[in-house]
């Protein structure tokens, strides 16, 4: 089973049991999952971000690592796409 990382809003589902026993373990452990991404992002949780997304749209926000991935040059810092460019949002 997929261990629950409560510092991430990342979400992945686990493969399937082949074990129609395990079911219920799976669906409990998937909710839980499910409920820890939309608890952090309703609670406004970024996850800091190490390489620039591959897709970004206009609107994303992020916490650039300002090491890996600096876009601003100015460092650790939250960054927005706006215009089709990262933007400094301080």
């Amino acid at each position: 089973m997929q261990t629950i990382n409560s510092n991430s809003i990342f979400y992945a589902p686990s493969p399937t049991p082949n074990d129609v026993n395990e079911l219920p373990r799976y669906l409990r452990d998937e909710f839980n999952a499910i409920q820890n991404a939309i608890m952090q992002l309703a609670t406004g949780h970024v996850d800091v971000t190490n390489v620039a997304p591959t897709k970004p749209r206009e609107g994303d926000i992020r916490l650039a690592d300002g090491v890996n991935w600096n876009p601003t040059g100015a460092g650790k810092r939250f960054v927005g796409y706006r215009g089709g460019s990262w933007v400094d949002l301080g």
